[in-house]
């Protein structure tokens, strides 16, 4: 139960104890970082409340073994189609969700990345939570709870999930990819979420030219320097997630060496030239000029 899933072992626990003792929420918010296991474990959660054992979590039953195969016609995912989850999407669930249970005596619908709902998509869904069907229950997943509606958030148990601790992430990442060498600064940018190390490991090339300039910038020539960074103008798509990696490089200097402090501020200003729509090529050179001629 949850065995294959890192991190947030209290709500687990918590999980278990709602469906073994039938006092779970018709309604809730699983909010936290992108990438930290809410959508896993709100899976196994709904998979719990649609087992047919009375210890609810068998892995045997028709319903367990449906859910296992993806076939379970009492379980529904809402996942945004295009930027946003739009109201016709949740207008289907309108139509669907007081038809009976097919296999369980539940059913259970998971909105994915549910803080991408329109205000209307919101305002829709408020009427389905004031007034669900007995046998429904519906998780909300999202990143940013600013972005829920606070008539929508009334209506839920809101569950805040942590981050996952940097000890848990290097191992998931060193047993899942053993042939790898991770540095601890990717770790790091990875900012307690496994779902962002993966990516940010799949883009090792663009984080090893990063840490060979700046991890040694103050002995570099300045075309040298320049020359490095040519695979940074190819990476635009990943700017902000560049800066802050940039920045714990530079933090990290900074403890040892007070000449870097300043550098700190001036990945800050790149970032605010950038939200400005500066052109990114010359921001980023901008960006290793400054910051090399504060060390020399």
């Amino acid at each position: 139960m949850f065995d294959n899933i890192i991190g947030n072992d209290k709500i687990k626990q918590e999980l278990i104890s709602f469906v073994r003792s039938n006092k779970y929420s018709h309604s809730y918010l699983f909010v936290g970082t992108s990438g930290i296991g809410k959508k896993l474990i709100a899976k196994e959660f709904a998979k719990m409340i649609l087992c047919l054992d009375d210890k609810k979590y068998c892995n045997k039953c028709k319903s367990c073994l449906e859910f296992n195969s993806g076939n379970n016609p009492d379980f529904f995912e809402v996942v945004p189609d295009g930027a946003n989850i739009k109201i016709d999407q949740i207008r289907q669930i309108q139509a669907k969700v007081f038809e009976p249970p097919i296999i369980s005596t539940k059913k259970v619908y998971i909105i994915d990345d549910a803080d991408l709902m329109t205000k209307e998509a919101q305002n829709c869904l408020l009427k389905t939570l004031e007034e669900p069907p007995e046998f429904v229950t519906i998780i909300l997943i999202g990143s940013n709870e600013s972005n829920f509606l606070s008539t929508i958030k009334s209506r839920c148990i809101t569950i805040k999930f942590d981050n996952i601790n940097h000890n848990d992430i290097n191992s998931f990442l060193k047993e899942n990819f053993p042939k790898e060498n991770i540095s601890d600064n990717i770790i790091e940018a990875a900012n307690g979420s496994i779902g962002k190390a993966i990516i940010l490991k799949e883009k090792q090339e663009i984080y090893a030219s990063i840490d060979k300039i700046f991890n040694n910038i103050e002995n570099l020539d300045l075309i040298d320097a320049l020359n490095i960074a040519d695979i940074l103008y190819k990476s635009q798509e990943d700017k902000y997630d560049i800066l802050e990696y940039i920045n714990i490089i530079l933090y990290k200097k900074a403890q040892k060496d007070l000449r870097y402090v300043n550098t700190i501020n001036i990945v800050e200003e790149t970032k605010k030239r950038l939200k400005a729509n500066s052109n990114y090529n010359m921001t980023i050179d901008n960006l290793i000029m400054t910051i090399w001629e504060e060390l020399h």
